[in-house]
């Protein structure tokens, strides 16, 4: 497996539609923050809109765009340019989903609306890359032909409505979500971060190897053979598209991977810690203490108490500050 797609899997990535939103004239739609571990998506069928994500910039979307709120941000929706006075809002359904609309002639507006939930604790590393707001425009040159494709399909299911295309389309949302990481990673490779890591084909390659196998006693040197470059050049090479050591992502990684394991077995604690590369219980405890600021029993126990669906009362495991050694 490739270290985006372990990565979106410790996550425990659910896509999920909320409703569907046909519009015309000066309307204006306020979206108040999400609960974390909940990331808000809006995809433009047809049409065009601006959202005002909360003290950010103002950002205008056309049919084809998406534009993803990572870590849950308020945002407006708004009408682009009208003359036209708004109308009230009401709530139908459209056969597939709960429709919201303002119109009964011209829709000026069609818009998909969705969340994606993950779990905070296992996917701290990945989402930490994301910026407040994410916007892909299939209108960019450059734009990717199997996101164009997946996009017109979500785009057909939702227009016609036939026989299990909302099943088909909440699928195709976990899809979207790794091409728009994807396309993300591949516009943005001058910041760093974990998904520019990824997008160079040599460090992803050492960081896939760490996923694969955590416990490993890893050195330098073997992680910069698997990179194809020497010690020095892997360790300054790494820190610069990660904006962290390779120590640092690999104690990330190992503790992603034993809350993963906290939170979905009853496996003891002392073998859970010898799977991601600790020799006893207590080196385990230290390390995880440390990162997230509790033990692992007491993580695993508020997972526990938390409601299905619900991991708001679990910590996320990005509090520590790490040593410049290997751990």
């Amino acid at each position: 497996m490739d270290a985006l797609s372990r990565l979106i899997q410790l996550a425990h990535l659910q896509g999920s539609l909320d409703l569907r939103c046909q519009f015309a004239g000066d309307f204006a739609v306020d979206h108040a923050p999400s609960p974390q571990g909940e990331a808000l998506f809006h995809l433009v069928l047809d049409g065009h809109c601006t959202v005002e994500p909360a003290g950010g910039s103002p950002l205008p979307l056309s049919a084809g765009d998406l534009v993803l709120f990572p870590h849950g941000a308020a945002h407006l929706i708004r009408a682009t340019a009208s003359t036209t006075p708004a109308a009230p809002i009401r709530q139908e359904h459209d056969g597939m989903l709960p429709l919201r609309r303002n119109t009964e002639d011209k829709v000026e507006l069609d818009l998909l609306c969705g969340r994606f939930h993950y779990a905070p604790a296992s996917a701290t590393l990945l989402m930490a890359a994301l910026p407040e707001t994410v916007q892909v425009s299939l209108n960019q040159p450059g734009a990717a032909t199997p996101l164009r494709a997946l996009v017109e399909l979500m785009r057909t299911e939702a227009g016609h409505r036939q026989p299990g295309a909302l099943a088909i389309v909440t699928a195709l949302t976990h899809a979207l979500f790794a091409m728009v990481l994807r396309a993300y990673s591949t516009r943005r490779q001058q910041e760093a971060g974990v998904l520019t890591l990824l997008a160079d084909a040599r460090l992803g390659a050492a960081v896939q190897a760490m996923l694969a196998e955590p416990a490993r006693a890893w050195t330098l040197e073997e992680l910069g053979r698997i990179a194809a470059m020497s010690r020095a050049s892997f360790a300054r090479h790494f820190s610069e598209r990660a904006g962290m050591t390779p120590w640092e992502c690999l104690t990330r990684l190992r503790m992603h991977i034993a809350s993963d394991l906290l939170m979905q077995s009853r496996r003891r604690t002392g073998d859970i810690g010898q799977d991601v590369g600790y020799q006893s219980e207590a080196a385990f405890g230290k390390a995880f203490r440390q990162y997230s600021g509790i033990t692992p029993a007491r993580f695993r126990r508020l997972h526990a108490q938390a409601n299905p669906g619900q991991s708001t009362s679990v910590p996320t495991l990005d509090a520590a500050v790490f040593p410049a050694g290997q751990p």
